[in-house]
């Protein structure tokens, strides 16, 4: 098979399924403590490998084939729908095994490792996409893993049935060093798993969206009586009635497993009560959780009924999860899950969020945002982040290190948010869920089941910068792959941070050897941490539109203009 013949340019055939397991992530047998912790975690998206990208060939032909319109650059083809030549992935990789191995404590990785089905004269098949997921995993554990550093990825695909099946079974074979082993019976039924970054203390769960994702339909035709129908294979979409559906059994799972990380600390409290006034016990002893994922959480993506549950959950949980990373859209941005989602409206647009429209999408969004940050009940957010993708379709390949609170330090000013506030973000007339839930439609939907109380945290990480909170990101991207035609090896510098600019340096967010000698223009938003209530500020300075620059450097960033 060409594929494979092309994927000899990595690794080896015996390298790739000769692979002893291992039992990952043994940080305490590394002595990986938080006294040695580097306060940094890599997230990685969409590399979409294409064995069959053939430098100057044509655009138009999925940069497979020479025609006399030629444009296929060496390093890829930014602004087009080409997938990544190896050349490419091989470079980022390695780039960052050199250059940020030694910085950071985790990898979060979020998928696509396989190119787009998108041209006929050769489909894709399982085959070269277990392959390519093969030898991208290999060189993520060879840079990564092997280094004790932790790497967690997300499975991405399009359309898939119910496991166990020919992805998940391959996957899990793949993935094994990844996934610990309690996980792998699991991953096998569903691609989902957790792991202890930190043990005891920071968790990473990597979801398998597809069984939320609408456009995994899974229509196949059939004959009923001599006439052609369609008929559904693949999920139910989370619907109420069916309990059963994968995505209704996955996120039961995920509401036990951030039940579990929650709990944990309860007793560690309760040693403490003799020596320690309750006051004086804090959330440090509790498990923190990124939740990660391919596809976001979103109307335009999610089936209804999942989207629903998944708002549930990010605000019930709110004070165990650090925050939502994904990938899928190419797209830098982020987006608030809100209460509002909970409720029942009787007019509401569903818009698909896509390309140019989602930058007014996201900018009406913001707008509707509560004047000022003491008019907005925090207990009601929470905060998407989508990384933009390392595959040059159809923007600037990039990657993000984030830095995260590593000390046992509180800051000073903590963000403000008491229970008892009246203010809310409604977009819509609610209806009456006494009179909606006693009929049809809304009779059968998680709107009319979910009654579960949520606790505010203001005093979490998630809330109030301390051990744990994300404190920023810095974001690279190929500066020149543009400007070359992908003929240049790839340059890597800094687009931007969401870090103010005082303190960056000293405090070591950012090691200075990946910093410019001038850092002013790369910080244009701020951002004292990546709390909720800081990205609340931020999508309030966007929808009031009031500062010079910010919106249009926002929209910049969001298709990585090179």
């Amino acid at each position: 098979m060409l594929s494979l013949f092309l994927l000899l340019n990595i690794l080896t055939i015996g390298e790739l399924y000769a692979t002893p397991v291992q039992i990952p992530l043994q940080l305490e047998h590394n002595s990986q403590t938080s006294r040695n912790l580097r306060g940094r975690f890599l997230h990685i998206t969409d590399m979409h490998p294409d064995p069959f990208y053939t430098p100057h060939a044509s655009i138009k032909k999925a940069c497979h084939r020479k025609q006399k319109q030629k444009g296929a650059g060496y390093y890829g083809t930014p602004y087009a729908e080409c997938d990544s030549p190896f050349a490419l992935t091989n470079f980022t990789l390695d780039y960052l095994e050199k250059n940020w191995a030694s910085e950071i404590d985790f990898v979060i990785w979020t998928g696509d490792n396989a190119r787009h089905d998108n041209d006929p004269k050769i489909p894709r098949t399982l085959e070269e996409i277990l392959d390519l997921n093969n030898a991208v995993a290999m060189k993520m554990k060879s840079h990564f893993l092997d280094k004790g550093i932790p790497v967690i990825p997300s499975l991405a695909h399009n359309i898939m049935a119910a496991g166990p099946n020919a992805i998940t079974n391959g996957l899990a074979r793949i993935w094994e060093p990844f996934i610990p082993q309690e996980d792998i019976e699991i991953f096998k039924h569903r691609a989902h798993f957790s792991v202890e970054v930190v043990p005891h203390k920071v968790a990473v769960i990597s979801l398998n969206t597809i069984y939320f994702y609408d456009s995994n339909e899974g229509k196949n035709h059939s004959l009923r009586r001599g006439i052609r129908v369609k008929v559904a294979i693949a999920v139910l979409g989370c619907s109420y009635s069916v309990p059963e559906d994968p995505g209704n059994l996955q996120l039961d799972w995920l509401e036990t497993r951030l039940k579990h990380y929650k709990d944990r600390g309860i007793y560690v409290g309760f040693n403490f009560m003799r020596y320690k006034p309750r006051e004086m016990l804090t959330r440090d002893m509790f498990t923190q959780v990124w939740l990660s994922g391919h596809v976001p959480p979103s109307p335009g993506n999610y089936f209804p009924e999942c989207y629903v549950r998944y708002v549930d959950l990010a605000l019930r949980y709110q004070g165990t999860i650090l925050g939502h990373l994904y990938g899928h859209m190419n797209i830098d941005h982020f987006f608030f899950l809100e209460r509002i989602d909970l409720q029942i409206i009787t007019e509401l647009k569903a818009r698909r969020w896509e390309d140019e429209e989602l930058y007014e999408t996201l900018m009406n969004e913001f707008s509707a945002l509560p004047s000022s940050l003491e008019d907005a009940n925090l207990d009601d957010y929470a905060v998407v982040n989508v990384a933009p993708a390392v595959v040059p379709h159809p923007y600037i390949p990039a990657f993000r290190v984030y830095a995260y609170n590593v000390t046992a330090e509180e800051a000073p000013d903590k963000v403000r948010a008491e229970r008892d506030r009246n203010h809310r973000h409604e977009r819509g007339d609610y209806a009456d869920k006494t009179t909606e839930c006693s009929r049809a439609p809304w009779r059968d939907t998680w709107k009319c089941h979910l009654n579960e109380t949520r606790e505010s945290e203001p005093e979490s990480p998630s809330r109030s910068n301390r051990r744990w909170t994300g404190l920023g990101y810095a974001q690279y991207y190929a500066s020149n792959l543009a400007k070359t035609n992908g003929e240049e090896e790839p340059v890597y510098e800094l687009e931007y941070m969401t870090f103010a600019r005082e303190g960056v340096r000293e405090e070591g967010l950012i090691p200075g050897r990946h910093l410019p000698r001038e850092i002013g223009q790369y910080t244009p938003y701020g951002m004292r941490d990546l709390t909720i209530g800081s990205w609340v500020l931020l999508g309030q300075r966007l929808g009031l539109g009031r500062e010079c620059g910010l919106r249009r450097a926002f929209r910049d960033y969001m298709y990585v203009r090179g």
